[in-house]
């Protein structure tokens, strides 16, 4: 009898086994490359942390009607420049917070498309990514930069057009890896 129960228990744990290989050769792990233009899924989530970001909490129309400084960051999620550009607008966002209307634009809507005059974000976008484009309190461009910006420069700009004093920036190191830049950013 225990040898007949040994003898089952041993058939059930090697299928088991069997099963889990099974399952394990038939289903491809989960990959998010930064250094590649494939499609990962919302850049903002996957590098920067902060899938908040999008979509945005309001529109550039409304920003312009309330005269609020918009800070316009142009993006695909498929594009490795804005894959390690996603922490420096993660960053943005937790220096300025509701200073300023923060708009990161998905390009994909905005190619091949005219624009519809002031409201619209293809008004200012230039066809290349990213690019970060600040517009003052009374609606004019104050700041429009393309690659990878520096966090200084957009700030200074926002700066420029809010009134307020830039954040210290402290010891963020914009060119390390978007860990590096996350966990200073979270750190602080």
């Amino acid at each position: 009898m225990a040898i007949r129960c040994f003898g089952l228990m041993l058939a059930l744990v090697r299928c088991l086994i069997t099963v889990s290989i099974a399952l394990l050769l038939h289903v491809a792990p989960a990959a998010a490359v930064l250094n590649s233009d494939s499609y990962d899924g919302n850049i903002y989530a996957l590098y920067a942390g902060n899938g908040s970001l999008v979509p945005p909490a309001s529109t550039l129309e409304e920003s312009l009607a309330e005269g609020r400084t918009a800070v316009i960051v142009y993006y695909l999620d498929d594009s490795a420049v804005s894959k390690r550009f996603a922490p420096v607008v993660s960053e943005l966002q937790r220096l300025w917070g509701r200073s300023i209307d923060l708009l990161p634009l998905s390009t994909d809507p905005l190619q091949g498309r005219e624009s519809l005059g002031a409201g619209d974000p293809a008004t200012y976008w230039s066809g290349t990514i990213p690019q970060v484009v600040v517009i003052g309190t009374d609606g004019r461009v104050v700041f429009d930069q393309n690659g990878q910006v520096p966090l200084a420069a957009i700030n200074d700009a926002i700066s420029a057009s809010t009134g307020l004093p830039a954040p210290d920036l402290g010891r963020i190191d914009q060119e390390g890896s978007f860990n590096e830049v996350n966990i200073e950013v979270t750190a602080n």
